[in-house]
């Protein structure tokens, strides 16, 4: 997908913020979705949203973890799969900057990204990561998340337009007042 798509950009987006919205509402974490693309078909692969799996999951993380059961794998194994399983061209959709640490002790979702796309092995894939908004410091001050992926090559693009949208959704239940704006 080029750039000038910008309406599907936004369509995948919208998507995540959808998935984000199902998140639920607490003040320890940020509400995140997420939307893995087959760039080529143009088709949805997995989603996630912050604790939609057990655990103190991501929205990256639970995306990643459905793909990897549907294919029966590990998660660090899917970029091991074969073309003809996992496409070469995959794009990330997230309403937020994939985090570069985690507090919890969990793999950064960063890291997940680094290993899906495996970058320095022959089974590398080109993996594209849409954002709507960087991680804002509330948990972890300056995150290194956008700089890490295009350190490694990886495409980092800013979606605009839902930024507003997608920071109420995501601090949802980080105040009694904010926490009643998303139900």
């Amino acid at each position: 997908m080029s750039d000038n798509l910008g309406d599907v950009h936004l369509v995948y987006m919208r998507q995540a913020l959808d998935l984000a919205r199902q998140s639920p509402p607490k003040p320890s974490n940020f509400r995140v979705g997420a939307v893995l693309v087959d760039v080529a078909a143009n088709s949805v692969l997995a989603t996630g949203y912050t604790l939609e799996l057990p655990g103190n999951t991501h929205a990256e993380q639970c995306c990643l973890l459905k793909l990897a059961e549907k294919h029966g794998v590990a998660e660090e194994e899917l970029c091991q799969l074969p073309e003809t399983k996992l496409p070469r061209q995959l794009a990330l959709y997230t309403t937020m900057e994939p985090c570069s640490f985690r507090m919890s002790g969990n793999l950064p979702c960063v890291e997940r990204v680094l290993c899906l796309a495996a970058p320095d092995t022959a089974s590398s894939r080109t993996v594209a990561v849409y954002a709507g908004v960087t991680e804002p410091d509330t948990f972890v001050s300056k995150n290194t998340g956008r700089q890490t992926l295009e350190a490694a090559g990886i495409l980092f693009v800013h979606v605009p337009g839902l930024e507003d949208e997608i920071l109420a959704v995501a601090k949802a239940g980080h105040d009694a007042k904010e926490g009643q704006a998303d139900k």
